[in-house]
């Protein structure tokens, strides 16, 4: 091979790495514009719970303790004490970690049951 014959070789393939860069620019593109899925959307609770500045530590905490804790006792109220508050305060509610589990369930499988009726809702080209 001569000099010409090189250079052109290296032109070539520089050439086509050039237009191999510039295909998966565009692929990227294509795919950064593509319709989001469901999963892929950014979560803000902000969006849902009262969270006030500069609190939200202690705004969550309270939101995972007490409202599960709170749901329990009330399951149990309605339930186990059919309304009676009487028979409610025979129950032994000091039990905490215990109705804060019963809530937690309930807390879980209402927001899961959310999430699903939002997922059957989600229209990908809004």
């Amino acid at each position: 091979m001569n000099d010409m014959e090189k250079t052109e070789q290296r032109n070539m393939v520089y050439y086509n790495q050039m237009l191999n860069a510039e295909r998966k620019k565009k692929t990227r593109l294509k795919r950064k514009h593509k319709a989001r899925s469901f999963g892929a959307q950014k979560v803000d609770f902000k969006d849902h719970l009262y969270i006030p500045e500069n609190w939200e530590f202690a705004a969550y905490t309270f939101y995972i303790v007490a409202v599960p804790y709170i749901v329990g006792a009330i399951f149990l109220f309605l339930t186990v004490a059919r309304a009676n508050f009487e028979n409610f305060k025979l129950l032994d509610t000091s039990a905490f970690p215990i109705v804060w589990a019963i809530g937690y369930e309930i807390v879980a499988i209402v927001s899961l049951i959310w999430i699903m009726g939002l997922y059957l809702q989600y229209d990908p080209d809004e």
